[in-house]
């Protein structure tokens, strides 16, 4: 017979529990501008589906449509916008000290879920040691399963006469992806002629590569899975997926 026993109480795990029932409880809704202006701004967790699928679990700190957005402005750049879901709660208490997108990634990644966690999915630069990457070594990152598309239409770069150094900055401002360069002085010098409208990256991307090129052939335009670079250097970069010239 037994008097006593060990009891372990684990809040953190309750809270995540929680969360995933709430969540479970709601109905995906489409990922698009109309549903995400019907959002409070106001900071919680959410999480993203690609086809009814789960894939991804994150939080805003600030405001749930102002993050889903920058979301959604990254998968317009890589997939159908048609094929994301999307569903949130608001969180009113101290995100930081609370963490529950870490309590859901803890949970969901013991099941096999939420792919794109820890797995390349955000919005911000991943820094130039990702340059030389070999991605074959990576099936499943998502910058492999939903790499950069270079035939984005560029609507605001209008025909017209352009130097190297605007036309990169307005070319950075029009994509949904990181392009990511380093100036040179020699820039605002070289002279770039846009000559059509509704011009696609991949075009603008040729334009500016032999330009950039022409004055200094050191200077290359790398087109990596998930975004674009341009520096005085030609690589290794094991997986561009096209160089510019």
């Amino acid at each position: 017979m037994r008097n006593s026993a060990e009891f372990r109480l684990s809040i953190t795990r309750a809270l995540g529990d929680q969360l995933a029932t709430a969540l479970d409880e709601l109905t995906p809704a489409p990922l698009n501008p109309l549903n995400l202006a019907a959002i409070s701004p106001r900071p919680g967790v959410y999480q993203l589906y690609e086809d009814g699928r789960f894939v991804y679990v994150g939080k805003a700190d600030n405001s749930l449509p102002g993050r889903l957005m920058e979301h959604l402005t990254k998968i317009s750049g890589r997939l159908h916008v048609g094929h994301m879901t999307f569903t949130c709660i608001y969180v009113e208490e101290d995100l930081h000290a609370v963490a529950p997108e870490k309590l859901l990634i803890a949970r969901y990644k013991g099941e096999g879920q939420a792919p794109w966690n820890n797995n390349g999915f955000g919005n911000n630069d991943p820094g130039k040691e990702r340059d030389t990457t070999d991605f074959s070594k990576k099936p499943h990152h998502f910058d492999v399963m939903h790499p950069a598309n270079l035939d984005w239409v560029c609507e605001t770069i209008t025909p017209g006469r352009y130097t190297a150094a605007h036309l990169l900055k307005r070319l950075k401002e029009s994509l949904p992806y990181v392009f990511r360069y380093q100036q040179a002085p020699f820039h605002k010098e070289v002279v770039v002629d846009v000559t059509a409208e509704r011009q696609t990256a991949d075009e603008l991307l040729q334009i500016l590569g032999w330009a950039v090129s022409d004055a200094d052939p050191a200077w290359q335009i790398t087109a990596l899975p998930g975004y674009v670079i341009m520096y005085p250097k030609k690589g290794p970069y094991p997986s561009a997926r096209r160089v510019y010239p």
